[in-house]
């Protein structure tokens, strides 16, 4: 196969990957629609968030054929979400070996991979908990970023200069892929929790509000997120100071993204903390990691875009 024809079906694979996840979009919309509300009770709340997926987010209009609807909808929606993210997971490839190397070496690539960090994050957590509520907000950030990719972001594939041509562009990026994606779903879920818990202080859980888990849920689900992607975001800016010194003979310089990348880490890390502190947990702790999360989308496109450093050759 030619590097022309990998270059042709790689991009179909993306568009692919685009035209099944709108499909997936509309399902999980059809299936939010129909979900039935969800009621706080203080069973509810006291159930683990690591439990079974089945009943600790049952509807109050159980057995509805409504919500029976709903219910089918969402599995199209968390099926055809699968195959997006395979048609993802074969577009990079192909990319990869028509540029022969790893396929994220600039932002279109990076852009590519972290839709697939999207996605992905969120199908293992469904493979542990009913989370079909949540595919909507996944699959619109994903098309979102896909969307961004190929229309503002997309290049021609180039060789790698020489300060990317390491192991570390490897180990170092795969951790920021998989923190960017785990970072989308927990602020997905933190505004889904703010708007809820607002709900649920006033007294007026009704309309789409009340088709989302309650609030205590919510919270404790985008802790457990960032709870998991904070040490390895943790990994990634140690691997890549690493790398910084292999390649430009010093671990840290202050460059731009070196030192938002340091500044998303103390949000989430003030995050973890005002968690195991009385007077910062809930809706405090959650504008902190949303500052996180902010912090995080500077150092992915304004460094990128718009400031001149030593990483803006890569986007990365």
């Amino acid at each position: 196969m030619t590097s022309t024809s990998l270059a042709e079906w790689s991009n179909l694979a993306v568009y692919s990957a685009m035209f099944v996840l709108t499909a997936a979009f509309i399902a999980f919309a059809v299936g939010f629609a129909a979900r039935g509300q969800r009621v706080t009770t203080p069973e509810k709340v006291a159930v683990p968030v690591g439990g079974g997926a089945s009943s600790a987010d049952s509807p109050a209009s159980d057995g509805s054929s409504n919500d029976q609807a709903g219910r089918r909808a969402s599995n199209i929606g968390l099926a055809l979400s699968w195959l997006a993210f395979g048609l993802l997971l074969v577009g990079l490839v192909l990319r990869g070996l028509w540029a022969g190397r790893v396929p994220w070496g600039n932002m279109y690539e990076f852009s590519l991979a972290s839709a697939a960090g999207i996605l992905g994050v969120y199908l293992v957590i469904s493979t542990r908990r009913d989370v079909r509520w949540l595919g909507l907000f996944v699959a619109g950030a994903t098309l979102l970023t896909l969307g961004l990719a190929v229309t503002v972001l997309y290049t021609e594939a180039a060789q790698l200069v020489p300060a990317l041509k390491s192991w570390w562009l490897v180990i170092h990026v795969s951790a920021a892929v998989i923190c960017g994606g785990a970072f989308t779903v927990a602020a997905g879920i933190t505004v889904l929790y703010l708007w809820r818990e607002r709900a649920e202080r006033l007294g007026h859980v009704t309309g789409v509000v009340a088709k989302l888990p309650d609030a205590a849920r919510l919270d404790t689900l985008a802790y457990r997120i960032l709870a998991f992607a904070f040490p390895l975001w943790t990994f990634a800016v140690i691997a890549g100071a690493i790398w910084a010194e292999n390649a430009w003979g010093r671990y840290w310089g202050w460059d731009p993204k070196e030192t938002w990348a340091f500044i998303t880490w103390v949000f989430y890390a003030g995050y973890l903390h005002a968690r195991a502190t009385a007077g910062w947990r809930g809706r405090r702790a959650a504008y902190i990691s949303l500052l996180g999360f902010a912090s995080f989308l500077i150092n992915y496109f304004g460094v990128n875009l718009f400031v001149n450093s030593l990483h803006s050759y890569a986007g990365l």
